[in-house]
């Protein structure tokens, strides 16, 4: 996936928008941290992972998932962008949107696309 098609994606979710955290380009909805692509390695951080679910994942894909001791204590994972599959992410990302999201934004979402 190309950083366009990223930026995209989490762009697409309600509320999402540009911003920074820890003084790095990130994207926020509601002002909470949503995800952030790392320059050091392009990889984006993707949180609301559980520790087993993180430890099947670098397990199963090893080449698209992995972790930095910084993240070793976090529920999250790191996930290689030129190898996350565009569905993989939008999974990611629903999660951690319909968590910190505004609940009426997320009913709301949910209402437009039970209609659709």
């Amino acid at each position: 996936m190309t950083e366009a098609e990223m930026e995209a994606i989490v762009l697409a979710f309600p509320g999402a928008e540009k911003g920074q955290s820890y003084g790095q380009p990130a994207f926020k909805v509601n002002g909470k941290f949503f995800t952030r692509l790392r320059a050091e390695d392009s990889s984006l951080v993707l949180m609301d992972v559980s520790f087993d679910e993180r430890e099947m994942l670098m397990e199963a894909e090893p080449a698209t998932f992995h972790l930095t001791p910084h993240y070793r204590d976090y529920p999250c994972v790191l996930a290689r962008l030129e190898s996350l599959h565009p569905g993989s992410l939008r999974n990611f990302l629903a999660r951690r949107w319909r968590r910190i999201a505004p609940k009426k934004l997320v009913r709301a979402y949910d209402h437009a696309e039970a209609g659709a």
